[in-house]
């Protein structure tokens, strides 16, 4: 531990401009200090400070090595409150947001799970379609599905999905089955929230507007209207695997599926994360079922 000798008081100094002042800072006396700030310009053969009798400021150097002894000294004080932290049982409360329809049948579950786990925690979701700003509205996470737009947030992928066209036996022994991409216009595609479908085809993504009778913002109502016959849709595996499994419905265009997208966990981009943000997002990567 040798190289962190004198770098609390050399950062003391730089902050208060008095030998004196860190000395009280740091609860050790003015010649301690002097003699580590000292000891430390001899070791980098570098001086730190301008010293007189009635002031002391730093030196450019000086000015360049508090920058990373700061950043240095943050990190170490993160390292410790973050080691106390987890040593004690998450509580207090916990904010965070998830699409409706995804959330109350996929992570609702993984939530409650959660707080059988950890009872002292008080967690508040939000079931929303909207995208909300999570620094000012004050939720430390939000659960975001598919492609991510650019933003200050972090992301951690949870889990995936994978986007299938299909539709009932019904519709396509009525309407015929579509085997290229031009021929969606000839049929009754159920909109969701996008007023177009991904598809990947010679390897790029593509968007193919499409039109239909009826239009929902909620995935089992797009799923109950394409097993009555009404259509065709384009969902994600967890709304239409059981289908698909039980043929109910059938997939459409599988040479054109587009790759499979991410399930995120997204929270603002701080140096330090809470312990029980960190612990749910980890339970979630572990336990939500796709």
């Amino acid at each position: 531990m040798y190289s962190w000798e004198g770098i609390a008081e050399f950062v003391a100094v730089a902050e208060t401009e008095s030998f004196t002042a860190a000395s009280r800072q740091l609860s050790i006396s003015t010649a301690q200090v002097s003699r580590q700030i000292s000891a430390l310009e001899k070791r980098l053969s570098t001086k730190l400070f301008y010293r007189t009798t009635r002031k002391v400021s730093i030196t450019e150097a000086g000015g360049i090595y508090y920058q990373h002894c700061r950043q240095l000294l943050d990190g170490l004080d993160e390292a410790e409150r973050v080691l106390t932290q987890l040593q004690n049982t998450p509580k207090g409360r916990l904010r965070l947001t998830a699409p409706t329809s995804f959330g109350e049948s996929k992570i609702a579950p993984v939530l409650n799970d959660f707080s059988l786990l950890y009872p002292d925690l008080e967690i508040e979701c939000l079931f929303t379609n909207q995208k909300i700003d999570l620094v000012d509205s004050g939720f430390d996470l939000a659960i975001r599905l598919g492609k991510l737009d650019d933003s200050s947030m972090m992301a951690k992928r949870l889990a995936s999905r994978r986007l299938f066209v299909c539709a009932s036996p019904t519709y396509l022994s009525d309407h015929g089955v579509p085997h290229l991409l031009a021929e969606l216009e000839q049929h009754n595609c159920l909109q969701g929230t996008l007023q177009y479908w991904r598809f990947q085809e010679n390897g790029q993504e593509q968007n193919i507007k499409i039109r239909g009778s009826l239009s929902f913002n909620s995935g089992p109502a797009l799923v109950d209207a394409a097993l009555k016959g009404l259509g065709l849709v384009q969902l994600p595996d967890y709304y239409v695997q059981e289908h698909l499994d039980s043929h109910t419905l059938i997939p459409l265009l599988q040479n054109y599926q587009p790759d499979d997208e991410g399930i995120w966990a997204l929270y603002p981009q701080n140096r330090y994360v809470s312990p029980k943000v960190r612990m749910l997002i980890d339970y979630m990567s572990t336990h939500l079922a796709i």
